[in-house]
């Protein structure tokens, strides 16, 4: 993954089983398989008889759990795990979840996926009446609503403040005799349920984390769906009917790994089609097609195989480069481009190249690459784009929530095309992307969010509405 999309950076990645013997071990090796989703720190919170223990840390999970004995004291049959990337609160170890809540008479367990767009609001209105925050993660407000809930049962309390919160949310509660699993009423972030050979059930982010630790697939988490999960199996039930199917396109597109399926549709096969689409509307002459490593490869197969031009390897990732999006400063974070991609002389010399990426986000990286494959000696450098221009923020989960990021929202295809360099420039359209993807669904834009591509929010904005509505008006160079 080059800086240029890691810039796009995924909330979280959450893991959970129940009934299972080793279940620290296995949230470890589950959540080892989410750590594309968040990088800045992990934890797991496991249940012994009832008992809850935690241990969590910065740093990606094998940092966290590089000391055995930090797994071995988490005992029980049923864990909780979080791998983080900071959207909501800032990076430091009060924020890294899971949280673990202890009242008089009650103890759980919190792990979440998503962003709060009704955060501040919910905030101030808790403090104002008492609540005391030890964290500035908007996590935490799930438990100041249960416990502040006045319904006389538990779930009912958990409903209510399902309710109340707003925005892209996936949540793993852990009990003392039960795990539950929540989803937002459009169903932004992905969440799954497996079950192993054992009996032993998890819940995972994305479906790749069944494979490693041997789960067969039962279902996707619905919509609005609360579910949960005890010793005598799983009972799923709603805490909302007003639903609308809007999975966060940019998980087929990008973030999620190519072997998980999201919603019936397989990551890869998705982006295939994408890559298959855009060689349709692609308009220019060309040698070769080259995908940039690694999200990008899947589109670039499509591409070729539909353009009937060569796949060739015209860029080579050195894996053991440092992270270089941590990088404080523009010219290190360029530098660091260098670093994790060099271009293949004796590939791209003398051709007309088509450089594959599957977005755009600041145009930095794309700006260099095309560098890169020119000073090689590629005659022409054509870059095509798996989803359409970037123009917009996002509200519900990833790192995006200003217009100023994006080069597509303050320069036009023509403009953007000249600041990386390119002999040419093409996005996928955003119908393409719709049916690229291909969700079997009656559900607006396919059952797929785009408003980053368009501007149409599938919910209101809550406290991000006046900040939207001001970075509208908002033009930013990148010359």
């Amino acid at each position: 993954m080059t800086y240029e999309v890691k810039s796009l950076n995924e909330e979280c990645g959450v893991f959970g089983i129940w009934g299972h013997p080793q279940a620290a071990q296995v949230t470890y090796f589950g959540l080892h398989s989410l750590q594309h989703r968040g990088q800045e720190g992990a934890g797991i919170l496991t249940n012994d008889a009832g008992k809850l223990i935690r241990h969590r840390d910065t740093g990606l999970i094998s940092e966290v759990f590089k000391n055995p004995a930090n797994l071995e004291k988490l005992t029980g049959q049923a864990a909780i795990g979080h791998v983080r990337y900071a959207t909501a609160g800032e990076a430091s170890i009060d924020n890294i979840q899971p949280f673990h809540f202890k009242f008089y008479d009650m103890e759980f367990g919190l792990a979440h996926n998503g962003n709060l767009t009704n955060t501040k609001t919910l905030k101030k209105e808790l403090e104002h009446n008492g609540a005391i925050f030890s964290s500035s993660s908007d996590t935490e407000i799930l438990a100041h609503l249960i416990r502040r809930s006045h319904n006389p049962s538990f779930m009912g309390k958990v409903k209510e403040a399902l309710n109340t919160v707003k925005g892209g949310f996936a949540y793993l509660l852990m009990m003392e005799d039960k795990l539950i699993a929540a989803l937002d009423p459009n169903g932004f972030r992905p969440l799954s349920i497996g079950k192993m050979a054992n009996g032993a059930i998890v819940v995972s982010s994305e479906t790749c984390a069944f494979e490693v630790v041997g789960a067969e697939w039962i279902r996707d988490v619905k919509p609005g769906e609360v579910v949960i999960i005890d010793n005598s199996g799983i009972q799923y039930d709603t805490y909302t009917t007003d639903t609308q199917l809007a999975i966060c396109s940019m998980e087929y597109i990008y973030f999620a790994r190519p072997d998980s399926n999201i919603h019936g549709v397989n990551v890869h096969t998705a982006r295939k089609r994408m890559g298959a689409q855009l060689a349709r509307e692609f308009k220019h002459e060309a040698d070769i097609v080259v995908g940039i490593p690694n999200s990008s490869l899947s589109a670039a197969m499509g591409f070729a195989e539909e353009s009937g031009l060569p796949n060739e390897m015209g860029l080579i990732k050195n894996q053991y480069t440092q992270r270089t999006f941590i990088q404080p400063t523009q010219e290190l974070r360029e530098q660091g481009v260098r670093m994790k991609l060099s271009a293949v002389s004796g590939v791209v010399k003398g051709k007309r190249v088509v450089m594959i990426d599957d977005s755009i986000v600041r145009g930095t990286t794309s700006r260099r690459i095309v560098q890169l494959l020119k000073e090689a000696g590629a005659t022409e450098v054509h870059v095509a784009i798996a989803s359409p221009p970037l123009k917009y923020p996002c509200f519900y989960g990833i790192d995006i929530q200003t217009r100023r990021e994006l080069i597509a929202a303050n320069h036009s295809v023509e403009e953007t095309r000249q600041i990386i360099g390119a002999d040419s420039l093409t996005y996928l359209s955003i119908d393409g992307l719709i049916d690229s993807i291909g969700l079997e669904t009656d559900a607006p834009n396919g059952g797929l969010c785009v408003a980053y591509f368009d501007g149409k929010y599938p919910t209101p904005l809550y406290d991000y509405e006046e900040e939207y509505r001001r970075s509208l008006d908002e033009k930013v160079s990148f010359y």
